[in-house]
């Protein structure tokens, strides 16, 4: 009984300490030195909220950039059913979704020039990417002006805006938020 005591005094510390004030103090500094970011890096346009910075949207018109495609369970970019396909580089499944994504690719700009990029073909491991690799956006970026009814060079600016350099270099490489660049898409007059 003496040692059992100490024993639920300690336990009963430590749930405290690690339980409540450490993700306590842990909450508190990281809204006060991100706020963007712990509050969700929410996307406003008009006042109303329409996305986060950090989750992928689908976005489905010729007028707008694709992200990676979501392999989310029930509807795209479900942020709920978080996860990859699971499928092997091997799969009859997986081989047949990309061939699926580039003849639909294909269908929607005939026009495009080169090869599509991988990462418009292929499903990211959380099926929530914002970002494709400026490859995938140039590749899309001469439809996307069409569509729109501006010069290459003046979507290319807004590309620019919305493209993440990462660093150190090592963090990872540089991608567009597509998300992001969407919005600012929306905000320009139509054509």
């Amino acid at each position: 009984m003496s040692q059992l005591r100490p024993a639920l005094v300690l336990l009963a510390f430590l749930t405290l300490l690690t339980g409540g004030a450490y993700p306590l103090l842990t909450t508190l500094i990281g809204q006060w030195w991100f706020p963007w970011q712990a509050g969700g890096s929410l996307l406003t346009l008009n006042g109303e909220t329409r996305g986060s910075a950090l989750l992928g949207q689908a976005f489905t018109g010729r007028d707008y950039f694709h992200s990676r495609p979501s392999a989310t369970a029930g509807t795209p970019y479900n942020a709920l059913a978080s996860g990859g396909s699971n499928l092997s580089v091997a799969s009859p499944a997986l081989t047949a979704q990309i061939a699926a994504r580039a003849r639909t690719l294909q269908a929607q700009d005939p026009h495009a020039a080169g090869p599509i990029p991988v990462d418009l073909l292929t499903a990211s491991a959380s099926g929530l990417d914002n970002g494709v690799s400026p490859a995938a956006i140039a590749w899309q970026l001469p439809d996307v002006a069409r569509a729109r009814g501006l010069t290459e060079q003046q979507l290319q600016t807004l590309v620019d805006r919305n493209t993440v350099h990462p660093w150190p270099e090592f963090l990872g490489p540089t991608y567009v938020n597509v998300t992001q660049l969407n919005m600012a898409l929306s905000t320009l007059p139509r054509r």
